[in-house]
């Protein structure tokens, strides 16, 4: 067994740093054809990373050890925005505690309960959409941040959906992903800080009201039930509150665009999505997830020595199942290009071959609700629009917003609705 590190490219650690946050899709796999499954990349101001594409390493990795895989620490990157006591990076028991603390939030009576507030947002949405070319990224930004404000708070509140909106953009822009990688999280971290302070004044001054809400243990957004259940200080709340909002809402709109940029091109697909059929529309979503995911790679900082995929890797390293290259396995998806949803309706999706959210005891806690959100948007879509295209021809050039791959044009398509009269769009209730 090896005593080193898997080989990688040499070079200095800026360049390989600028190939892996401009272009992550063809830069990991051309590392691939050229050092295989298991290779190290070597990223400024972090620790060297393994990445794994092999069903049996990504195992492995999924299945190993927590105290001695931390997700926590390998997503460090994030810290200037989420905070330090986010469940994203936490670690051993404070992780599970916070974890276990919102998992209710995400059962799956509770996402039943949200269903007919998705589905009415979702209707309202469309309505408005003009026979004509338009974006869907924005579209869906604007849908999803609506589901989550409400899912979180019960309540529309306009000046604070504002502000996160003004934070996430300015957050999610690639340049400062860039600065955050190349300077460090620390230092980087008191600016985003002053970004971030209308945001957790807000929060703040909701979590104080909320707390004196005399229905507080009948009310069921999640801001309430953390409140009545789970014993978060205020800080803990605010950073599990941004946390939320911004894993449940960037996320979604995201893979929602790429699964409209996709059906635009494959007509075929469009007309049997159309059709109602359930288990295909559940297959549209898993193939838009494997062949678009959002997030590229995840990634486990080793705090002892573990055995990898043939390596024997120290303390210190970063094992990185890469969830581009696991999609794209020919051995595991044939024809691995193709936007094939009946390949999910053939062989269900396997768990440490889909990994769009990840997997083990640090699987997305909101997989679920994403999936059950993207289901019930892209029902009502078809449901409302009877034409939809491509802008041009050829797929839309996979780009990256920070930590999240997007359509480099924001997913335009042409859309026209039904020409039949369908279900009138529905006001969107105000909740309590």
């Amino acid at each position: 067994m090896s005593a080193t590190l898997p080989p990688g490219p040499k070079g200095p650690r800026a360049l390989h740093t600028l190939g892996w946050v401009t272009r992550p899709g063809p830069y990991a796999a051309r590392l691939r054809r050229r050092f295989g499954d298991t290779f190290t990349l070597r990223i400024a101001n972090e620790a060297d990373w393994v990445m794994v594409s092999h069903p049996d390493a990504v195992r492995q990795v999924f299945t190993g050890d927590p105290s001695v895989l931390h997700a926590g620490e390998g997503n460090a990157v994030l810290k200037p925005l989420l905070g330090p006591r986010s469940v994203l990076l936490l670690d051993g028991a404070d992780h599970m505690s916070e974890r276990k603390a919102m998992l209710p939030a995400f059962h799956g009576e509770r996402m039943q309960a949200y269903g007919d507030l998705i589905a009415q947002i979702a209707r309202h949405e469309v309505a408005s959409w003009p026979a004509e070319e338009l974006a869907i990224r924005p579209r869906m930004q604007a849908l999803t941040l609506e589901v989550i404000m409400r899912a979180v708070f019960g309540v529309r509140d306009e000046r604070l959906r504002r502000h996160v909106a003004s934070l996430l953009d300015w957050t999610t822009d690639p340049a400062r992903l860039l600065l955050v990688i190349l300077a460090g999280p620390q230092r980087v971290g008191p600016l985003f800080q002053r970004v971030r302070t209308p945001v957790d004044d807000l929060l703040t001054r909701e979590i104080a009201r909320r707390r004196e809400a005399p229905d507080l243990e009948e009310r069921d957004d999640i801001l309430s039930m953390l409140l009545a259940h789970s014993g978060m200080d205020d800080a803990t709340l605010r950073d599990e509150l941004i946390t939320l909002l911004v894993a449940g809402h960037e996320t979604t709109a995201t893979a929602l665009a790429w699964a409209l940029e996709r059906l635009a091109r494959h007509p075929t697909a469009w007309e049997r999505l159309r059709s109602g059929d359930e288990d295909y529309l559940d297959a549209v979503v898993k193939e838009t997830l494997r062949l678009r995911p959002v997030i590229p790679i995840v990634l486990r900082l080793l705090k002892a020595p573990m055995e990898v995929a043939g390596y024997e890797l120290p303390a210190g390293v970063a094992v990185a199942p890469n969830i581009l290259l696991m999609h794209t396995r020919a051995d595991v998806y044939p024809e691995p290009r193709a936007f094939r949803p009946e390949r999910f309706l053939e062989q269900p999706a396997g768990t440490y071959t889909w990994i769009p959210f990840g997997g083990g005891v640090r699987r997305c806690l909101g997989a679920s609700f994403a999936l059950f959100e993207m289901k019930a948007v892209l029902r009502e879509i078809a449901a409302g629009i009877e034409t939809l295209r491509p802008d041009r021809a050829g797929s839309e050039r996979v780009t990256r917003r920070a930590v999240t791959l997007v359509p480099a044009r924001g997913a335009r398509v042409i859309v026209a609705p039904r020409t039949a009269p369908a279900r009138r769009a529905q006001p969107v209730p105000t909740g309590r």
